[in-house]
This record gives structure tokens, sequence and C-alpha cells, in this order.
């Protein structure tokens, strides 16, 4: 088990001058704390294993949309045009990433993926081994390569024998290739919900969505006040108190779904954000699943003779099943050796605190906050530069225009 334990005040020596900070992604964490670290006069090197800047984003469902508001959604130093509407398409979002690194001019190498992170022998920066065999030595390292990093899929019985369609939700970019058919989608998460109004609309014949566990749902905004503004505003109060603040709230604003088996949740909304649940942000499916165009059925558990077992103990053949099952940060290979994951996989500390175990190493966008997640990278960002800047990394450190190897 890791050690969980975490200090903000490292006792390490200072880092090194000559030696750069190196930030592993270039989604919009990393480029935020890039750009932090530059504005206070440290050189920042953003590695990026895809050819370009926010590839998550680019793989994301052409619907998507962000759930939080523009103008909190930001990243330091570069507001959102207001052209791009208060709730941010996907593709914008992609311009606003590639803007935001030109418009910061920030060092960015793409086509490197690292692959392990290791102290350096004298104990002074980091050793990051990289694509191409090379070995590049920095003062810190920033990880920041994402939340939904590699697609986590349940080992259901009977999956690798089964021959019907099946696709993670990380695959799925719209509906049209599912106009007329019969479709499972399951999770009941945003993806999850978001997809299954997705096909509903695009002209599916059927859409299921599988549920283990019924969600908190929540309207985007209600009368122009958005859901993000409440949990900006819930963010540090207790959980008991957010959660008995809820109930009258989800009860006024939030239909009750039980007779289509969507039951309103036994557990208290800020509970399960305490646990990783963040609520269900509604771009339709409250609606979908009131006119049954999205029928709830039980969680899937598993594949019997090219059909699919409810736990109810219901066997269906559906043309495709979606699964919206969640990711995985993907970070052992990359850290997991250093004793700063917990045992879920997660950093141990994150944003302007280091784990005890590796001072110098610091996490940001493994969380998923209520509050919004692009908002928090922006804090983490600052929170992150300025516990740095203190220790005097990056300074004196030239910039280069390409890495050894």
């Amino acid at each position: 088990m890791a050690d969980s334990t975490a200090s903000a005040e490292p006792q390490r020596p200072a880092h090194p001058a000559g030696r750069p900070v190196y930030v592993i992604g270039a989604g919009p964490g990393g480029l935020a704390v890039a750009h932090a670290l530059r504005a206070r006069g440290l050189r920042a090197v953003v590695l990026e294993r895809a050819d370009h800047v926010g590839s998550s984003w680019r793989r994301h469902y052409d619907r998507l949309r962000l759930h939080t508001t523009r103008r909190l959604s930001a990243l330091p130093g570069l507001p959102m045009p207001r052209r791009f509407g208060r709730w941010v398409a996907r593709d914008d979002v992609v311009r606003y990433l590639e803007k935001y690194a030109e418009y910061h001019q920030l060092e960015i190498v793409t086509g490197v993926e690292v692959f392990r992170v290791e102290p350096t022998a004298d104990g002074t920066g980091w050793l990051l081994h990289a694509s191409g065999g090379r070995e590049l030595t920095g003062a810190a390292v920033v990880v920041a390569t994402g939340y939904n990093h590699t697609p986590r899929v349940p080992d259901w019985p009977g999956r690798d024998t089964y021959t019907g369609e099946f696709r993670h939700a990380a695959e799925y970019r719209a509906p049209a290739p599912y106009a007329g058919r019969d479709v499972l989608v399951v999770g009941v998460g945003n993806t999850g919900a978001e997809i299954a109004v997705d096909l509903v609309e695009g002209g599916a014949a059927r859409v299921r969505l599988a549920v283990r566990t019924a969600p908190h749902i929540v309207r985007r905004s209600t009368a122009g006040w958005a859901a993000q503004y409440t949990g900006v505003l819930c963010r540090r109060l207790p959980v008991a108190l957010v959660d008995r603040l809820a109930r009258p709230l989800a009860r006024i604003s939030v239909p009750d779904l039980s007779a289509q088996g969507l039951p309103r949740p036994d557990t208290g909304l800020y509970s399960r954000v305490a646990e990783g649940a963040i609520p269900v942000q509604d771009v339709g499916l409250i609606d979908a699943v009131r006119s049954g165009g999205v029928e709830v059925v039980a969680a899937m558990d598993g594949f019997e003779d090219g059909k699919v077992v409810l736990a109810d103990g219901t066997r269906i053949a559906p043309d495709a099943v979606i699964a919206a099952t969640g990711y995985r940060r993907g970070l052992e290979g990359l850290v997991g050796h250093l004793g700063v994951l917990d045992d879920t996989g997660r950093p141990v500390a994150h944003g302007g605190r280091t784990p005890a175990a590796a001072p110098g190493l610091y996490f940001t966008g493994f969380t998923n906050p209520i509050s919004g997640m692009l908002r928090e990278l922006a804090i983490d960002a600052e929170r992150i530069a300025g516990t740095i800047a203190k220790r005097g990394a990056g300074r004196d450190a030239g910039r280069v225009s390409r890495l050894p190897g």
C-alpha cells in the first residue's frame, strides 16, 4: 500500500538551476501548469505523446459540450471567447487549447511518450525515460496525463467469446452508425447518459441503459443558475450538510423516475462525490427516460451464448453494446514504483502538495471535483507553479528547439 502522507514543504534540497521542469501531458492541466511556471520565469517543457495538444478532447464524441460554464472553464491567462457560448462545444475546447499554447508561447514537444519517472542518482532531480531511447533530467516533474487515460472494461464473464458488436464509449463518436438498431449502453455516468440521449435523437430503433446504482441527477442550469455555481459554493462545506441541503432541491427540480427504473438514490449527493461519483447533469436524459426513448434496465453481469446477461437474470440480444464504464488513470508503469499511488491507482497528493515519498513530483487532473475539472486545473496550476518557484526550479535553463535522442 502506498504511503498516503504528503508534505507541502518537502525537505529535499532546492531544485538545481539549469534543469527544466518537465510537464507530462499537453491537455488543459499540463498547459495551465506550463503557463503558470513560465509566468514565474521558470522553464517548463511539456512532453506529449500525441502529435498535437488536447489529444483526449479530440477523441470525445461529437455532441459533447462542457457541463461547466465558459467563464469558469478558462485556464489562467486567457479567457474563452464569448462566441463559444455558455456551454462550450468539444471542437471549441480544442481550438481554445491550441490558441492557449500559441498565445503563451509554451514549449511543447509532441510525439514523445514518457514511460517511467525515477529520481536521479544524486537525488537532486528526476530522470525521465521516454520514447526514442531518450533520458531526460528535470528539476521537477508534473504529471498531467489526464483523468480519462485508459478505457476500463469490467472483466465480464463471457467477454472473450462474445462475437457481437462491442465497444467502449471512448470509441463512440456519433449516432449515425446505430440508426435503426437496438443498442445497449452500459453505465449511467455523464458519458453513458449523454450517449444514450444521442442515440435516441440520432434514430436508434431501441436504446436501453443498464444501471447498477441509481445516480444523482441535477439540472445543468435552473433559471440561469448553473449547477456548477452550486458546486463551487459547496466545495468546502461538510459532506453531511450538503447531502441534507441537496435532498429537497432534488425533489423540487428533478421528477421521480422510479416508475421508469431510476429511483432516487439512497445515499447523499455529496457522499457520492466523495466516493468519486459525480452527479449526472441532465442534457436530455430525464425527458428521454420519461418518454420511454431510453429504457432503464438492470446492470450488466456478463455474456452467455451470444446474449447479454443482466443482473436480474434477463437475457437480451442487442445489435450493439457500448460500455460507458469509465477509465483508469494508467499511472502504474509511470510512477507506481515510487509509492505515490493509493490502492485505486490515484495519486496520494495533488496540486501544490507533493508526495512525501517523492518530493518534487506533482500531479494535476486526477480528481473529479463537483466544482468543475477545468476550474480546479486552473487553481492547481497556480499552486504547483508557486510551490516549485519557491524551491528555485528551472531557472537559468535556456530554451532548446528539440530534445536529445
